[in-house]
């Protein structure tokens, strides 16, 4: 038996837990990121320094400065691991504790596993209530921390000492799930994390835990290959599954052998490189015209990895009435959506099973050559810069980064109109270099997250787009990054309000309303000039070197300059707006939106007629 406090007990089980896969061996929880007040200053906070300066048990540790903020870090690290590695993020009770509620829904979304460790009130409650305590008249075992139960993946309360064993077994046997992986939780009574017990060895030896590899099942698997023999236009629709899994070998041979189009979701683009024959860059709402063409005149549908959300399907209408399903996932909650033909397994061993089932069999269907070759001039005409010295738009900030970049690159972003410009436009050289969280599109995960993948892929060059709403979101992180040495490239979009939803706005007949950052104007809409917000002046007060781009030619020449700096390094530039010189294709199929069904605003009124015509076209493939 060895006394420890329950959490010197927790930080030392949690120094030896692994995860293996492929004959390949990392610690499951690789660090700690924290913010410290009373609820575990005392238990948490203790227990990192009681082994700090142990190499077998040693957890390092990183500092935020905003509970939501570390979340995404944790998720940015966990998604460049490839689910392989996590973090821990520990907080305080209260505001500490509810701040983490939003990042920990991105994580269950997402797939990616985090584990989170609230402080929690007194369990003995010996004065009641406690500073920031919820009180609640109907049930005096709640707190906090139980809005964290819908947002994740496995909930316990430590309420004894005894219950962090099974706890902490059940916890990590989660984060190592690829089928469960989401945000864990452990909510930690302030007292309790401070309680010492005698703990069995057996709870401290080391433990590895197993990646699963599902090989599927042989009658799932001959039910999917004759649907695939019989199809005639069959289209792969990759997600991000089929990049935690390592897959993206195996789905290239799969292509190239069955000569078969592969799009991408916004999780999976990348799987393939924009230049091999067999991509067609990204499908929905947000996709490539070759893809959503392929997608409407497809016969079969085999998606790999995805969770067909409404910006993939089109909310319903991009794909054709009679078509089948074919979905190899992990989870067959996923597996069974749209009708499909379920086949349950990991993406690297399905899609071999399947390139050996088919042997050998080809389609005739070679018809999106040509479209592919007419996107990319689309894409060129986007990119094309006719004046040096004019103000750059939002495409052509993406082409000069595009003449810039290689393999080594990681991109991030999660919301605003980046995301959408990046599916259609974006050529990924790697599988991992395009990074944008659409899973929750949370505003202000850019700058957090790229600390996460510069902690998991140190040396690579790591960029945050963020537009000029989601840097006032979340900036904070900045000093994080200063702090721990990370050149972060971080390129702030200047253009003055939510110019994504504002788009939206105008076309849903609500005219662009609340969406400006600018003053208010006599007749009380906020119509008037730019506020005079200086973020270039906020970066730099952060830390942050910063370089002002006020042309295209001074873009290229920072964006150069940021590639290479060894310091935190954050490019501002005010962008133009894209109708009035080169700019992204517009939508290339529908997203529901719903529109008022009765107005006296005209634009309203015929926003609502166009609603109407687009929701004919919504099937239920059941």
């Amino acid at each position: 038996m060895t006394r420890l406090t329950v959490a010197q007990a927790l930080v030392r089980f949690l120094a030896v837990q692994y995860t293996e896969r492929d004959g390949m061996r990392q610690r499951l929880v690789s660090a700690t990121w924290g913010i410290f007040g009373h609820g575990n200053v005392a238990g948490i906070g203790q227990a990192l320094v009681e082994y700090a300066d142990d190499a077998t048990h040693a957890m390092p540790y990183h500092q935020g400065r905003n509970e939501q903020a570390m979340v995404h870090a944790a998720v940015g690290y966990a998604r460049q691991s490839n689910r392989l590695s996590a973090h821990a993020v520990t907080t305080s009770i209260g505001p500490g504790a509810t701040n983490l509620v939003t990042g920990a829904a991105l994580a269950t979304i997402n797939h990616l596993p985090v584990l989170l460790l609230p402080g929690d009130t007194f369990a003995t409650r010996p004065a009641d209530p406690v500073l920031q305590q919820l009180e609640v008249p109907y049930a005096g075992d709640v707190s906090v921390n139980d809005c964290l139960r819908p947002v994740s993946r496995y909930f316990d309360r430590i309420t004894r000492p005894e219950a962090l064993i099974p706890a902490a077994l059940a916890a990590m046997r989660v984060l190592a799930d690829p089928v469960e992986t989401g945000a864990v939780t452990l909510a930690l009574p302030q007292d309790v994390q401070a309680e010492a017990y005698d703990w069995p060895e057996e709870f401290f030896a080391e433990r590895t835990w197993t990646v699963r590899r599902q090989r599927p099942d042989t009658g799932e698997l001959d039910a999917a290959v004759r649907a695939i023999r019989a199809s005639v236009r069959p289209l792969i629709v990759a997600g991000g599954g089929v990049k935690y899994s390592g897959a993206e070998d195996a789905l290239r041979t799969l292509a190239e052998r069955a000569r078969i189009p592969v799009a991408s979701t916004q999780a999976g683009k990348g799987v393939l490189p924009y230049d091999h024959s067999c991509d067609v860059g990204g499908i929905g709402h947000t996709g490539t015209a070759t893809a959503d063409a392929l997608a409407a005149a497809s016969d079969l549908v085999i998606g790999v990895g995805t969770r067909y959300t409404d910006f993939t399907t089109a909310s319903g209408t991009l794909f054709p009435e009679g078509v089948r399903f074919v979905n190899l996932n992990i989870a067959g909650f996923d597996a069974h959506k749209l009708g499909a033909l379920p086949l349950v397994a990991d993406a690297r061993e399905g899609l071999t099973a399947l390139t050996e089932a088919l042997d050998g069999h080809r389609t005739d269907n070679l018809s999106w050559t040509f479209s592919k070759d007419a996107w990319q001039e689309r894409v060129d005409a986007a990119y094309a810069v006719r004046d040096e010295d004019a103000r750059p738009t939002q495409s052509q900030l993406l082409g000069v980064l595009d003449t810039l970049v290689d393999e080594d690159d990681i991109l991030i972003n999660a919301a605003g109109s980046l995301p959408g410009d990046l599916h259609k436009l974006w050529r990924p050289r790697s599988s991992d270099q395009y990074h944008v969280e659409y899973g929750y599109s949370c505003m202000g995960y850019e700058i957090p997250a790229a600390i996460g993948v510069a902690l998991a892929a140190p040396g690579r060059p790591v960029w945050a787009l963020v537009g000029d709403g989601t840097y006032l979101m979340n900036p904070t992180e900045i000093v994080t990054a200063v702090q721990e040495g990370l050149p972060l490239k971080v390129v702030i979009l200047q253009n003055h309000g939510y110019a994504s939803i504002g788009g939206l706005s105008e076309s849903v007949g609500a005219e662009r309303y609340g969406t400006a950052y600018r003053f208010r104007a006599a007749d009380g809409s906020f119509t008037g000039a730019p506020l005079p917000v200086d973020l270039a002046a906020n970066a730099a007060s952060l830390g942050m070197r910063v370089l002002t781009a006020r042309t295209v030619r001074d873009l290229r020449e920072a964006l150069a300059e940021a590639r290479t700096s060894t310091v935190p390094t954050c490019v501002y530039v005010e962008t133009e707006t894209a109708d009035t010189v080169s700019g992204a294709p517009p939508a290339q199929a529908w997203w529901d939106v719903p529109v008022a069904e009765t107005s006296t605003r005209a634009s309203a009124v015929k926003a609502r007629e166009e609603y109407d015509r687009h929701v004919t076209a919504r099937r239920r493939h059941l």
